[in-house]
């Protein structure tokens, strides 16, 4: 049996259970924006990034401009917002009294103000709070509350309960494990991708519930007119001229592993249309294809990477040229997948923590 994979980077500087506790118990707004607590915020990124998927952004906020009453650690997809102002992200929301933190799945509420005012953009926005929460199987979010209560009176504490889809709360002198921490915010990773899917389900059944703006959608795909080729050189020609579209969570999967193989030496190339990237080091090749583990389906995107790998591998490279394949992806995707990667000679690299982790094949070539 395989290894369940080489971390192939530098150990996590910081557990999740110390940030949260430690954010809790330094913060004061009386103390402005120069505080211990405000400077934890603004590494917040760095550190979240660990548990989270490649392609996700972290965002620490303890205010702008002047401390806020409740400060914010927030995950977001960056194919439907980079922003607490628009759109649904996963946030740790501390309450006002420092007692207690809220891991959330909630909503900015900005825009909705703009357009309907303050009273009727919270009354809209629990309304798509409870059309989203709708969606999910009872018994899969049965543990989890639909209300929070932040210990403000504030006008942004409050949107964010009325924002709030699903959430765990945790007492801040009583947290739970470091590993029962991480496991409840990979949940709620989870939780957020089924969500934007359920939300776009309820938007085209009709209901009203849902009136955020719905996200602009990416420029439809070049259809290829239909042909018989003659040759291979006919495959590849049309190969390359096939318009891919490539999502934000994808291009920066690409963008920070890339950076990675730059800094171990590797010459990395992303302008090699329809490849997502190729390294070369030691006269050794590598064809680099990368994939977004979509809801902790790691089945489907090993089965994506394997088809899109051997098509390029055998259509865009002469027969003579030898080329190493690599599947690259977001988070684990399970051993099974990684152990079929291997038999078919390709290497398996995924995010893990501040690093890469890795098959065998991938740490023998200097991968992760």
């Amino acid at each position: 049996m395989l290894d369940a994979g080489v971390l192939c980077d530098r150990e996590r500087a910081v557990y999740l259970r110390e940030l949260i506790e430690a954010i809790g118990l330094k913060y004061d707004r009386t103390l402005g924006m120069s505080s211990q607590a405000q400077k934890l915020l603004r590494g917040a990124k760095e550190e979240v990034e660990q548990w989270i998927p490649g392609g996700y952004i972290a965002q620490g906020s303890g205010g702008t401009g002047g401390a806020s009453y409740c400060p914010w650690i927030a995950i977001f997809d960056p194919d439907e917002t980079t922003t607490a102002q628009r759109g649904m992200y996963v946030v740790y929301l501390f309450a006002a009294d420092m007692k207690t933190v809220a891991l959330t799945l909630n909503q900015g509420v900005t825009e909705l103000r703009k357009t309907h005012g303050g009273a009727k953009a919270r009354k809209l926005l629990k309304q798509q709070a409870e059309a989203i929460r709708s969606v999910f199987n009872p018994a899969d979010v049965q543990d989890l509350e639909a209300t929070i209560d932040l210990r403000a009176t504030a006008t942004l504490p409050v949107d964010y309960e009325y924002g709030n889809i699903l959430a765990r709360i945790y007492t801040l002198t009583d947290l739970p494990t470091e590993q029962e921490m991480v496991a409840d915010l990979q949940r709620f990773v989870r939780l957020y991708a089924l969500a934007l899917e359920g939300r776009e389900e309820v938007r085209q059944s009709g209901d009203a519930a849902i009136v955020t703006a719905p996200v602009a959608k990416p420029p439809p795909k070049k259809k290829t007119a239909e042909f018989k080729p003659k040759s291979d050189a006919d495959y590849r020609q049309t190969i390359e001229q096939q318009v891919i579209v490539k999502t934000k969570k994808h291009e920066t999967l690409v963008k920070e592993y890339g950076l990675f193989l730059q800094a171990a030496g590797f010459e990395v190339a992303t302008n090699v249309h329809p490849r997502d990237l190729v390294a070369d080091r030691d006269d050794a090749h590598w064809l680099i294809e990368a994939k977004i583990v979509k809801a902790g389906n790691g089945v489907h995107a090993a089965r994506e990477a394997v088809g899109q790998l051997l098509f390029y591998s055998f259509f865009l490279y002469e027969a003579s040229v030898p080329v190493g394949k690599v599947a690259l992806f977001s988070e684990a995707v399970g051993e099974a997948c990684v152990q079929l990667l291997e038999q078919l000679g390709i290497a398996a690299v995924w995010k893990n923590g501040h690093g890469w982790a890795g098959s065998p094949a991938a740490v023998a070539g200097g991968l992760c």
